[in-house]
């Protein structure tokens, strides 16, 4: 198989599709691997590194997708690249269609077959390749939330874990999977008091044990409501697999913060969980309204592209030789991960998500 990895385009993506290492294990394989020139530069890997396995470095875009069969990104593809994919193409990368289906239409004009990471699953339901960069846009909501609320930034100036003799910050995070999860122990580590609101016992459970600063709560509306008028940090990580994220956070409960809090919705590719929500980039970060800072953006992890790039070739590499096999679509998890095919959308739950 011809296997391309793409440089990334979208606005301050930093990631790689495949390391160095990933490479040479495909390259052992019997494939070919090809990357377009300066792909792992911001990931912290150049093209020497790639060449020295016998990884062919290309000078462009076009005659990446032009020589390639499967195409393994991370984010899904913009202007730049859909006008070099073509219908014989395997694409492999984040798609997050229920939130895009202007992108879905796309790819079902050019007719080719589009599997997503954020829909393969596990035998036990999870979302192995979403993982790690749920993980990591946990702690980065955390670590941007504490910037925003620092006075030079518009923040009510506050130090999330207080002191001795002040009073300590309050996060709320709506959601206890991977992303939430990894948020909430972060802020708990930082000594902010943190509330957690989720719908499954078992993870309410397992935040509670977490940390005694940890506070649960079932996500009832009005729960929500009571506790983000004190609220300095709020993180939306709600994730319903394939479709789009539910509305926890009404306008009215956006106005009833505090001037200079801040919230950051982790679930902005699926649409955003928060009401207020728009997206935005590592350009243009944040918005104010209603007097809080907002922050939006879509690829979070590409902050840290080389941590992120390591940990998502980790877990993608065995599904790309996987996707090599002839008879890859007969696997299910493989045939879950499936979102468009030969011109039409062949997943149900998108399906359901881009319904009006």
């Amino acid at each position: 198989m011809k296997i391309g990895v793409p440089k990334e385009i979208k606005v301050q993506e930093g990631r790689v599709g495949l390391i160095p290492d990933a490479c040479r294990e495909l390259i052992s394989q019997g494939h070919s691997v090809f990357i377009e020139t300066g792909a792992g530069l911001l990931s912290g890997y150049n093209d020497e590194e790639y060449s020295q396995l016998g990884v062919q470095i290309l000078d462009s875009a076009r005659s990446l997708y032009a020589e390639a069969d499967l195409i393994v990104k991370v984010k899904e593809p913009v202007t730049g690249d859909l006008q070099y994919l073509e219908s014989r193409h395997l694409l492999f990368c984040f798609l997050h269609l229920a939130a895009d289906a202007e992108l879905a239409q796309k790819l079902c004009d050019i007719g080719l077959t589009a599997v997503a990471f954020e829909t393969v699953p596990d035998a036990r339901g999870g979302l192995p390749i979403l993982t790690p960069m749920s993980e990591i846009a946990g702690r980065l909501a955390i670590q941007l939330g504490t910037h925003y609320l620092h006075q030079p930034q518009g923040g009510r100036g506050i130090l999330l874990g207080g002191l001795p003799l002040t009073s300590r910050g309050h996060v709320v995070v709506l959601g206890a999977g991977r992303a939430g999860g990894s948020a909430a122990m972060l802020a708990a580590a930082m000594g902010a008091e943190v509330t957690v609101f989720d719908k499954n016992r078992d993870r309410l459970e397992d935040m509670h044990r977490a940390a005694p600063n940890i506070t649960t709560r079932y996500a009832y509306e009005d729960n929500i409501a009571k506790l983000l008028t004190t609220a300095d940090l709020v993180v939306g990580a709600v994730l319903l697999p394939g479709l789009h994220a539910p509305r926890l956070v009404t306008r009215d409960m956006v106005k009833s913060m505090h001037e200079g809090s801040v919230i950051v919705d982790i679930s902005i590719d699926q649409g955003g969980c928060i009401e207020t929500i728009h997206k935005t980039d590592y350009l243009n970060p944040t918005y104010v309204e209603h007097g809080v800072i907002h922050f939006g953006v879509t690829n979070m992890p590409g902050a840290v592209p080389r941590t992120a790039s390591q940990a998502l070739s980790a877990m993608i590499t065995p599904y790309v030789l996987r996707l090599c096999e002839k008879d890859w679509g007969q696997a299910s998890d493989l045939r879950q991960g499936i979102n468009i095919r030969g011109g039409r959308i062949d997943n149900p739950v998108i399906e359901q998500a881009l319904t009006p």
